[in-house]
């Protein structure tokens, strides 16, 4: 084993020895339950007398069990602040050193090392503390006469502590002969308690600042296999005429042992991080990794930029930096930290902090215990919070959160006052299980990322359709793919055209990624645009087949267009290779599938493509989706298509109500992969006496009579308040089209829905340009008027010329 001194660890020989335990077991009511033999030989009490009697009257466990300091005054070097209640002992082991008289007639000071283990079942067990003596034999007492001569005479300090892992070599005894020392115990109570102690860690002495060595216990009588092992070890060196083994060579297996605990321990944590690329789950899994096990509290900061996932911080950090709090976990009593340190505050930290310090050097910061000066000065980040009771006096590492030299974050490592302070091998093992979180913590992140730019990415292409439009109500669905990416091709849109009319559309390009998307947009592009031309639905399929071909052979996507007319109470629909939509009938409630020339799909090429006309009724529902909602691998499309039409026509309170039912039953088993784009349409219709219209001479004279025919009809409609602004906007078109047009007509239609919406039609295909007119121009001003009075507007051309419309939002009542 290698000795500490104040200048740097020396190799010297190890000391190695068995120690003799004594075993406790105290239950809920602090009153002592099981009481050992070694107890006895320890203590001095025998066990009819330590059995039934309260804990405090028998043992100096500071902080670990309830004690009356006053009533047990034979022991030195305790704290006065003793534990009152079981009900507040601590929840994680703890560890301390004591000097009692010992028992018999000389009454000498033993040094007592003891180890308190805190139970959790459903038996009345609730500690159990393990107890030595730090000097039992004649060989530990030579060992410590050498500890002392390599130091100048200077007594070597010796303290317990835990190893946080049980595989070790003693660990098989430790779990079977501690049952054995546990009297009166059922064989399910005693594993009980035997894989507690063996979950929390082991009994290890610490015999300078820099080295743990475990604790093999030993009941007084060697195993038979290990005196047979070695008395033939003894002989094979005696037939070899080998020297025998000395002391170094048991401090080597020892500091081994000591090195892999915390290799092993490295290699659990490592283990139980990681499982998710989710940046929350991911943090949380590391936070609970360290927790009680190598620290108290685990406090985690990252910086601000990532967790908002906005890529990579660039710079070093500076005290203006943000750091985000995104965990705190604790093995105080709940709700203690929320308050002081409530998890997702975001702050900045000072230069003379010493987590200013980890996080711009990138190396870890060991304070052994936090004075009262350093608690003031941390605790003024922190406004009118007061965090020193929970951080003074405690022993902190600061350890950073790196990846390729970036410092991501920090975590805050905090031991209560009991436990032993941080040491430099703490120091080693803290950074190296920072490291390993670091990069878990940057593949999360880059994660989160990617699945960001992912998500903007669908959403800037996916349009906000408005819920009303004229003369029909919308509600829509986007889910992504749960297996393929969550970006994808399916898109629906809306689009208003000429006529209070809506055109409806939904498709999916084949394939996913960000290829798919790239092309979904430039698609979805050109629908709007040709929609707005206010072409037919077939030969807008027609020039969308072309555009895909020019764009590359590799462009494949089915499409369902349709425009709804809530004047003539019609659909018309053309299909290109995509599945048909469901109309449920207000009447009767009755859903059908649609039966629509199938088409090929846009980008096959040389495929004619056809439109049909559908009488609907106010109220019918029109439901558009992609194939991602009904087909299921391994399973007929018609199984999933028969089930969309039956849950398409279940009543619902709303439209939103009745997509989501759809949604669910659909997705009943969980089998949905595709991403799914999803599109109802309640047609509402425009009653007929919601409609005039009107046609003119291009004359100068019908100007007037169209003033006057429009204010008449808002009063018939009771809109007196829209007369002016209206009229006004009316001459204004009805006047361009009589200067500037070579049409031979003009008709005007009002359309009272959602607003008032005005339309003029002629049959000149020129369509007009908003002009920039000058003080002195005598026209120009038309449009600019319309511009800046009307709630919308546009032009449109049509078959028969073009359309100028606007529209007028109708008064609140």
């Amino acid at each position: 084993m290698g000795q500490g001194t104040p200048d740097g660890p020396v190799e010297r020989g190890a000391v190695a020895g068995r120690i003799p335990l004594a075993v406790v077991v105290v239950d809920a009511a602090g009153l002592v339950s099981h009481w050992s033999v070694g107890a006895r030989r320890l203590f001095g009490w025998a066990k009819g007398e330590a059995v039934g009697r309260p804990v405090g009257d028998l043992l100096p466990v500071h902080g670990a069990i309830p004690e009356d300091h006053e009533r047990y005054g034979a022991h030195d070097g305790l704290g006065p602040d003793l534990e009152t209640s079981l009900d507040r002992r601590i929840a994680y082991p703890a560890a301390g050193r004591a000097r009692l008289t010992a028992p018999g007639p000389r009454g000498d000071r033993a040094d007592v090392l003891w180890w308190a283990y805190p139970l959790a079942g459903p038996g009345p067990e609730r500690l159990l503390v393990l107890a030595a003596d730090a000097a039992p034999s004649a060989g530990a007492e030579e060992g410590r006469r050498e500890a002392r001569a390599g130091h100048g005479g200077r007594a070597e300090r010796v303290a317990p502590g835990f190893a946080p892992h049980t595989d070790f070599p003693g660990a098989d005894e430790l779990a079977g002969r501690l049952p054995e020392i546990l009297p009166g115990m059922s064989v399910g109570d005693s594993s009980r308690i035997v894989a507690q102690v063996l979950e929390l860690g082991y009994p290890v002495l610490e015999f300078s600042h820099h080295d743990r060595v475990p604790v093999t216990p030993d009941w007084g009588v060697a195993r038979r296999a290990e005196r047979k092992a070695r008395r033939e070890r003894a002989e094979r060196v005696a037939a070899h005429g080998l020297p025998a083994a000395g002391p170094d060579d048991e401090g080597e297996d020892l500091e081994y042992a000591a090195v892999r605990e915390r290799l092993e321990f490295l290699n659990e944590v490592s283990g139980r991080i990681g499982s998710s690329l989710d940046l929350s789950r991911t943090i949380t899994e590391v936070s609970r990794a360290v927790v009680p096990r190598f620290t108290d509290v685990a406090g985690t900061y990252l910086r601000e930029q990532v967790v908002a996932g906005e890529g990579f911080p660039e710079g070093p950090p500076d005290e203006t930096t943000l750091w985000h709090r995104v965990a705190v976990e604790h093995t105080d009593e709940p709700g203690r930290w929320d308050d002081v340190v409530p998890v997702g505050e975001s702050m900045p930290f000072p230069a003379h902090t010493p987590f200013f310090q980890c996080m711009t050097s990138g190396d870890p910061v060991l304070v052994p215990r936090i004075t009262e000066e350093m608690g003031n000065a941390i605790a003024s980040q922190f406004e009118k919070r007061d965090i020193r009771p929970l951080i003074n006096h405690r022993s902190m590492l600061v350890v950073p959160l790196k990846a390729r030299d970036v410092v991501l974050g920090f975590m805050i490592l905090l031991r209560h006052r009991e436990r032993p302070v941080f040491n430099d091998m703490d120091r080693v093992t803290g950074t190296e299980l920072a490291a390993r979180a670091g990069l878990v913590l940057d593949n999360a992140r880059m994660y989160t990322y990617q699945e960001s730019v992912a998500d903007t990415l669908q959403d800037s292409m996916l349009p906000h359709i408005e819920p009303r439009m004229s003369g029909c109500d919308i509600a829509t669905r986007y889910l992504p793919g749960t297996l393929l990416g969550r970006v994808g091709g399916d898109w629906f849109d809306s689009v208003k055209l000429p006529g209070s009319r809506t055109a409806l559309v939904v498709g999916d390009v084949m394939g996913h990624g960000l290829n798919s998307a790239a092309m979904m947009g430039q698609l979805r592009t050109a629908v709007q645009t040709m929609a707005a031309l206010d072409l037919p639905p077939e030969q807008l399929l027609r020039n969308l087949d072309d555009l895909a071909q020019r764009l590359g052979e590799h462009y494949l996507a089915t499409c369902l267009y349709a425009v709804y007319d809530p004047i003539a109470g019609e659909l018309r629909l053309a299909n290109a290779g995509h599945i048909p939509p469901v109309l449920v009938r207000a009447g009767d409630g009755r859903s059908e599938l649609l039966d629509l020339p199938t088409g090929a799909p846009i980008g096959v090429g040389g495929v004619p493509f056809e439109s049909v006309r559908v009488r609907v009724a106010p109220g019918d529902r029109l439901l558009m989706c992609t194939d991602g909602l009904v087909e299921v691998r391994g399973e007929d499309i018609g199984v999933g298509l028969a089930t969309l039409t039956e849950s398409a026509a279940h009543p619902a309170a709303s439209m939103d109500d009745a997509c989501d039912a759809i949604i669910r039953a659909l997705n009943a088993g969980g089998a949905r992969k595709d991403d799914v784009a999803l599109l109802m349409a309640r047609l509402n219709g425009i009653p007929g006496e919601h409609v005039a219209q009107w046609r003119f001479a291009p004359d100068p004279s019908e100007v007037g009579r169209a003033r006057e025919l429009v204010r008449g009809q808002l009063r018939a409609w009771s809109l007196q308040e829209l007369a002016d602004t209206a009229e006004l906007l009316v001459s204004e078109l009805v006047t361009n089209v009589v200067r500037h047009s070579r049409s031979s007509r003009v008709d005007l239609r009002l359309v009272r829905s959602r607003a008032l919406t005005c339309e003029v039609e002629d049959d000149d295909h020129m369509l007009p340009t908003l002009l920039s007119a000058g003080p002195d121009d005598e026209s120009g001003r038309g449009l600019r008027v319309i511009s800046a009075l009307a709630a919308e507007w546009g032009t449109s051309r049509t078959n028969h010329g073009k359309t100028v419309w606007f529209e007028l939002p109708l008064p609140t009542r």
